[in-house]
């Protein structure tokens, strides 16, 4: 018999095998076991932070303004869209009574503009008058108005422009409080989201329980 039938023929004792079939079951086991202590422990971590499906429905949004300058703007997200922040300068402001014959709505009166919030039916659509809070997306089609800031004649804009926003879609203009020019495919002014004052620096955007 040569060494090969010899290894061929020998068979491992009945307790060796039993202990091979036991591990395999204890480390089936185990995983398992893993698995579903994994399970479990998921909901419980992910109770700490807001779900995604709770900040598509609307979770408010809470935003430092301290660092934001007078001319500058800051866009954050809310409810999938972005919410421009914009600290007007004296200028800006005062433009806002010199094109008020040009608006199609320049005091929020529109049916369609009962949604504004009561504390935004004013000439700058704001709590305060040098923060705008507004929803960046043109009310035509849903496209994203660019700004324009600078005052005067230029490309799509008329020559006796105050500054504000055109939308570069279907050419929809917009003053520094978010108005709609007449005669422009946008029906109504830009959303203006409910939100409040939590301290001097501190915004929330998505409530608005204390205004």
């Amino acid at each position: 018999m040569t060494q090969a039938s010899v290894k061929s023929s020998v068979v491992a004792p009945p307790g060796a095998a039993v202990d091979h079939q036991k591990r395999n079951w204890i480390v089936a086991t185990c995983a398992v076991g893993g698995a579903g202590v994994a399970a479990v422990a998921v909901p419980f971590v992910s109770t700490f932070q807001p779900s995604e499906r709770a900040k598509a429905a609307g979770a408010a949004v809470e935003v430092d303004i301290s660092a934001i300058k007078p001319g500058e703007k800051l866009t954050v997200e809310w409810r999938g869209k972005p919410v421009w922040i914009f600290r007007r300068t004296p200028e800006q402001l005062d433009a806002l009574t010199k094109a008020e014959d040009q608006l199609a709505d320049p005091k929020s009166e529109r049916k369609q503009s009962e949604l504004t919030p009561v504390y935004a039916r004013n000439i700058n659509r704001s709590i305060k008058p040098e923060v705008m809070v507004a929803v960046g997306i043109c009310t035509h089609l849903g496209c994203s108005p660019v700004d324009k800031f600078q005052p005067g004649a230029q490309p799509s804009v008329p020559d006796d422009w105050h500054g504000g926003f055109l939308c570069p879609c279907h050419g929809s203009t917009f003053d520094m409080a978010g108005r709609v020019y007449k005669n422009k495919p946008a029906p109504d002014n830009l959303e203006v989201p409910p939100h409040m004052y939590l301290s001097e620096t501190r915004l929330l955007i998505g409530e608005d329980k204390k205004a």
